[in-house]
């Protein structure tokens, strides 16, 4: 299985994902665009493919109860999505640029169990022995890739 696409303006053949609370959804609503102080910061914002959403859910999100999933059409955004190492061996999608509302295809409540399990939309789980998108070996990765902020961005 070939990585994604790396290239600067390469838009992937499927959907990406990003969290936020519902407050910033409510935001980004009304003004009809998505930009999150961590694009200004870092110049992107974090994304995930929906083989690792359940991890990032996990790992930055779990016991909230106001977080709200993104889904978002990579051929309809207007900035690049590069696909970048964060976590060891894994690629993830980073928006290098503002999320235009037309771009989202669907949002919904994240909720979780009462192990704090993601509990993602049966129709958006990652098919069996689907791969996460991997990093060639040997690259670096930031501890604090995909947690910046609470708020994931």
């Amino acid at each position: 299985m070939n990585p994604p696409p790396s290239e600067p303006h390469a838009v992937p053949r499927q959907f990406i994902y990003h969290l936020l609370p519902q407050a910033d959804w409510d935001r980004a609503r009304a003004t009809g665009v998505y930009a999150p102080a961590g694009l200004a910061a870092e110049g992107f914002i974090h994304c995930s493919t929906i083989a690792q959403l359940a991890g990032v859910a996990e790992r930055y999100f779990a016991g909230r109860a106001d977080v709200v999933i993104l889904r978002i059409d990579p051929a309809r955004l207007s900035a690049p999505v590069r696909y970048e190492p964060s976590e060891p061996g894994q690629l993830f999608p980073h928006l290098y640029g503002t999320l235009e509302l037309e771009a989202v295809a669907e949002s919904r409540r994240l909720d979780f169990d009462s192990e704090d399990r993601a509990l993602l939309p049966a129709q958006w789980q990652p098919a069996p022995g689907a791969g996460r998108p991997r990093a060639a070996s040997g690259a670096l990765a930031r501890k604090d890739d995909h947690g910046s902020s609470p708020a994931m961005d």
